[in-house]
């Protein structure tokens, strides 16, 4: 008997949900998010105080940290299954692998976007509540757009973990891999190919922030380069799990 997508979706949350890590690294996205937002505007008033810079990636740049919080959601939600032999039981209970990692990656991404969205959206009107002379409105050019945009990427960040873990059966190796590539990779590239970095998964995916994109790709390609990335480590996640014995 086939095993339904939703009851697998489902038993997946429930799973992904009761392991600490993994809710604690969710939990973590909104409130890093959150606490590094109004830290900032309640103080100073802002990450720049002064009003300088794109009004759009003033109002979304603790994006920028709440992607280590995704990623490590990402990358928890797949470490439990090789751990005492889960994914042994995983596939015992589900043969198809095709099915259990889909309904893996949906709850993961599922749930990161919705976490995502509720933290943009949080943090940018709690952020303009503190902003004084320098707010700026959901209908501010961008804004909405890039409220919408800081959620999907928040997802996509945490799916490439996902493939990546899958890959590499490690939360470890994976953040050991994202971490620095995503906080230096785009400088050192930057500074040997100029243009180059533009195309990595974060330089890209953070053009939905900017009111006016800074790089060589616009706010929705951008998003659009991160997400074949994203695609790309699910793929090879898929091919480990398909090729390796559990």
């Amino acid at each position: 008997m086939t095993v339904p997508f939703t009851a697998v979706a489902r038993s997946e949350w429930i799973k992904i949900s009761s392991v600490r890590a993994g809710s604690g690294s969710l939990l973590a996205v909104f409130v890093v998010a959150l606490a590094l937002n109004l830290a900032l505007y309640v103080s100073v008033g802002g990450p720049e105080p002064d009003g300088a810079g794109d009004p759009v990636f003033r109002a979304l740049f603790q994006t920028n940290y709440a992607q280590l919080a995704a990623i490590s959601f990402g990358a928890t939600a797949v470490s439990s299954e090789y751990l005492n032999g889960a994914l042994r039981n995983s596939l015992a209970a589900v043969p198809r692998r095709g099915l259990l990692y889909a309904a893996k990656a949906a709850v993961t991404g599922g749930a990161a976007l919705a976490v995502g969205l509720v933290t943009s959206f949080t943090t940018f009107f709690a952020g303009q509540a503190f902003a004084g002379e320098y707010a700026i409105g959901i209908g501010e050019p961008g804004a909405l757009r890039g409220c919408f945009g800081a959620g999907i990427y928040l997802a996509l960040m945490a799916l490439l973990a996902f493939g990546l873990t899958f890959l590499l059966r490690s939360a470890v190796a994976t953040l050991s891999i994202l971490t620095p590539a995503l906080l230096m990779l785009p400088f050192v590239i930057g500074d040997v190919a100029a243009g180059a970095a533009d195309y990595l998964p974060d330089r890209a995916g953070r053009q939905i922030l900017y009111q006016d994109p800074v790089g060589q790709v616009g706010p929705w390609a951008g998003l659009g380069v991160a997400a074949l990335w994203t695609a790309a480590a699910l793929l090879a996640g898929w091919w480990a799990m398909r090729r390796r014995d559990a």
